[in-house]
């Protein structure tokens, strides 16, 4: 399944500077590609330094904004969403330092 993941407001120091990036995620035998899973995969294959910046539990930590296909995740169900073919995942952080 190809989704594009996306990143904003300073997220994407995380992942090594990427502002945007196609990804081609492995079959799931189980079941299909949640956001849950999508986030484990991701702090697995994607983050390049200090994950506890981007995850905190099995969620992304407060203060960054997730937008699935220009909504916000809040409305479809969080980490339990389930990616479709082409989605777009955009991750926005709006913690600024100063």
């Amino acid at each position: 399944m190809k989704v594009t993941v996306e990143f904003g407001g300073g997220a994407e120091l995380l992942f090594n500077n990427v502002k945007s990036q196609e990804v081609d995620l492995p079959d799931c035998k189980e079941s299909s590609w949640t956001m849950r899973s999508l986030l484990v995969w991701m702090k697995e294959n994607m983050v390049k330094e200090r994950p506890e910046l981007f995850i905190q539990g099995d969620s992304v930590r407060p203060g960054i904004l997730v937008l699935v296909n220009s909504a916000d995740w809040e409305l479809l169900g969080e980490l339990d969403y389930e990616l479709s073919e082409n989605d777009t995942i955009m991750f926005i952080s709006t913690l600024h330092g100063g």
